[in-house]
């Protein structure tokens, strides 16, 4: 299990959600756990409203699909979507919640998306969505892989974060928050691939009071609920604790700088990331 497949199954265990990307807050929304689902709601609907109408038979690849739940709700009205997910769990979970809808068996392919078989989905979708999930696989793979599975003229939908040019500065937080391509290189990237862009809408504002909740967890429930067992095991097992110490002292020194020490809050985020909805449309010449 990795970071990511854990924190979702963390995420559903304790707060009852069944996607792990942020939520949308703003427009009276008030910020406490009780409304993440809401939040995510808000973030699933903006993506849903990017596509074409699915009147029409469209066909769209949910990549990094997560546990299916916005896979679900785009079968829901009339898309055909099929989903990228590499991890063996998840995918059976999907295909629990995912029967045939109006006639179309999804298909849920276990594997990185660059190691998709391209051969068999070439010129296939009308539609590629990567939902907090781009940052994870490198341009270099994905530009190329998208030019071949996607129809002419087809979408490809980025809702992720990037790094802003001040990540690597050394300030207070830096390299706190992981993940995520460097914004300056990926537009670049993007000038010398055959797509066009659409929309591009900054959502940072919205998405960064998600960390106000995560810190104030982290802070004031996590962090304490640590040190007592840390003094628990001192005291009870203090040769054990000495030699786990010992051991994992890297590990656990970058643990404490990651979630620990204050940074993963709403300002930090703002100065290193920048959280953008984009959308693209492939060259019908491509």
């Amino acid at each position: 299990m990795d970071s990511r497949e854990l924190g979702l199954v963390l995420a559903r265990q304790l707060a009852s959600v069944e996607d792990l990307h942020y939520g949308l807050w703003g427009d009276g929304l008030e910020l406490k756990l009780a409304n993440m689902g809401v939040a995510q709601q808000r973030y699933s609907d903006l993506l849903i409203a990017q596509l074409p109408s699915p009147a029409a038979g469209v066909r769209v690849l949910d990549i990094g699909c997560g546990t299916g739940h916005l896979l679900r709700q785009l079968l829901d009205r009339g898309y055909q979507v099929d989903g990228v997910i590499p991890s063996p769990s998840l995918g059976a979970l999907v295909r629990e919640r995912l029967p045939a809808t109006n006639g179309y068996a999804p298909r849920i392919f276990e594997c990185r998306f660059e190691d998709l078989p391209a051969g068999e989905c070439l010129g296939h979708y009308d539609v590629a969505l990567f939902s907090e999930s781009f940052q994870y696989i490198p341009i270099s793979a994905s530009l190329p892989m998208l030019q071949r599975i996607l129809k002419p003229d087809g979408l490809l939908v980025i809702c992720d974060f990037f790094k802003t040019d001040a990540h690597g500065d050394g300030g207070p937080g830096d390299r706190s928050f992981g993940g995520g391509h460097l914004l300056r290189e990926f537009l670049a990237a993007m000038r010398e691939a055959p797509f066009a862009l659409v929309k591009d809408e900054d959502l940072t504002s919205r998405v960064s009071p998600n960390l106000e909740l995560l810190n104030d967890f982290l802070m004031h429930r996590a962090k304490p609920a640590a040190l007592t067992l840390g003094q628990y095991l001192s005291s009870n097992y203090p040769f054990t604790s000495w030699l786990l110490f010992k051991l994992m002292r890297k590990k656990l020194d970058k643990l404490n700088y990651k979630y620990f020490c204050g940074h993963r809050s709403k300002e930090v985020f703002e100065r290193y990331k920048t959280y953008h909805l984009m959308v693209y449309r492939l060259a019908a010449s491509a």
